[in-house]
């Protein structure tokens, strides 16, 4: 199921990703790894969400190894996950989205979606 939501995710994240570029930087997109997840942080997350994401960190082992930190996922909120399935993450769809805006802008990458506490 977390697979079937990152897929949609990259579908939805494709198309945000044309949307804002064209409004928020006239056509012209980022070259930098770290820009385009100030990107992300920002004007991604305010169009999908109403609000930036809390925070973006880096790794301290692995400087290629970031984190966009959501402390109340807005896709995890009205979800009711059985217990068979308590495993679960619904952010997994705001992990395909992100790896597409990432991958699109071309910086191919791995996003996954983890609880934070």
């Amino acid at each position: 199921l977390q697979a079937k939501l990152a897929r949609l995710g990259h579908q939805v994240g494709l198309r945000v990703l044309d949307a804002l570029v064209a409004r928020e930087k006239s056509g012209r997109r980022e070259t930098k790894v770290l820009n385009v997840l100030l990107f992300v942080k920002g004007p991604v997350w305010r169009a999908l969400f109403g609000k930036e994401a809390d925070k973006l960190e880096q790794a301290n082992d692995d400087d290629k190894t970031y984190y966009v930190i959501e402390k109340e996922p807005l896709v995890n909120t009205y979800i009711s996950v059985p217990k068979e399935n308590s495993t679960l993450n619904c952010a997994a769809f705001t992990a395909g989205l992100v790896e597409a805006v990432l991958t699109a802008s071309g910086f191919p990458a791995k996003v996954t979606a983890h609880w934070h506490k």
